[in-house]
């Protein structure tokens, strides 16, 4: 069984950043693809962004395209995403997520695609 455990959401002006992990336990976590989704008030849950096992692959939703990066330290059994140029519409709760029997290259941003979910940290954005 993995667990992941996210932190550092906040409150933070527009235009401000910040920058958010999940840290892995229980198994191996390069045997595991990542993603990051978030949910606004009101709305579904959408992926924002996903890293591949061993990072070779990322992607990024639309919205948040060269505003945020998403990378891993699998040593650590850490993932980041860090997120800049933040405005009212990026607030919500930030859900790190993990994907099992993946390929190296392999990344997802289905959230019925994932087989774990951390608990999720609440990100506002407000002035």
């Amino acid at each position: 069984q993995l667990q992941l455990v996210e932190s550092g959401g906040a409150l933070v002006q527009p235009g401000g950043s910040l920058k958010l992990s999940c840290a892995a336990s229980g198994f191996t976590v390069d045997f595991y693809a990542i993603a990051w989704f978030r949910q606004a008030p009101g709305k579904e849950r959408e992926g924002i962004s996903c890293i591949s096992r061993r990072g070779v692959t990322v992607n990024y939703a639309d919205s948040v395209k060269g505003r945020f990066t998403i990378y891993r330290d699998n040593a650590k059994k850490l993932a980041f995403l860090e997120m800049h140029s933040l405005t009212p519409e990026d607030t919500g709760i930030y859900y790190c997520a993990a994907r099992d029997r993946v390929t190296f290259g392999e990344c997802f941003s289905d959230a019925h695609e994932a087989d774990y979910w951390g608990q999720g940290t609440q990100v506002t954005v407000s002035s």
